[in-house]
């Protein structure tokens, strides 16, 4: 299954307590809580490129399936992560204490990200 396509946002759970755990300032939440982001994923056999644009924020992450990568997180930060593949639909990766699991069935991705006991849940649509 290919994730390559555009996904826009469609809803999201948890938001403002997400954001403000991982130590987001109050503005930046208050003006990324509404905005419907777009996902562009291009998937070359285990290669991956997404970009994320939320209002005028870009984030742009490419990473290899199994393999060592820098890539940067909401806070901005870069950090180092690997990136799993369980089945042919989701994706795994466990980054500085946050785990986030991205799972593709068919035109909806579902993004899941979990710090202790404080999830974050986002759900797009291809578009």
């Amino acid at each position: 299954m290919s994730f390559t396509g555009k996904y826009e946002l469609q809803s999201q759970e948890n938001f403002e307590p997400f954001m403000k755990a991982i130590g987001l300032p109050d503005e930046q939440i208050q003006k990324g809580k509404d905005i419907k982001s777009i996902s562009e994923i291009v998937q070359d056999g285990k290669t991956f490129k997404i970009t994320v644009t939320t209002g005028s924020k870009v984030l742009h992450n490419e990473f290899t399936i199994g393999e060592e990568c820098e890539m940067e997180i909401l806070t901005g930060q870069k950090v180092k992560a690997v990136v799993q593949m369980e089945g042919n639909n989701r994706l795994v990766a466990n980054v500085k204490g946050l785990t986030s699991v991205t799972e593709l069935n068919g035109d909806i991705i579902t993004n899941t990200i979990t710090m202790g006991d404080l999830t974050y849940k986002r759900i797009s649509k291809r578009i």
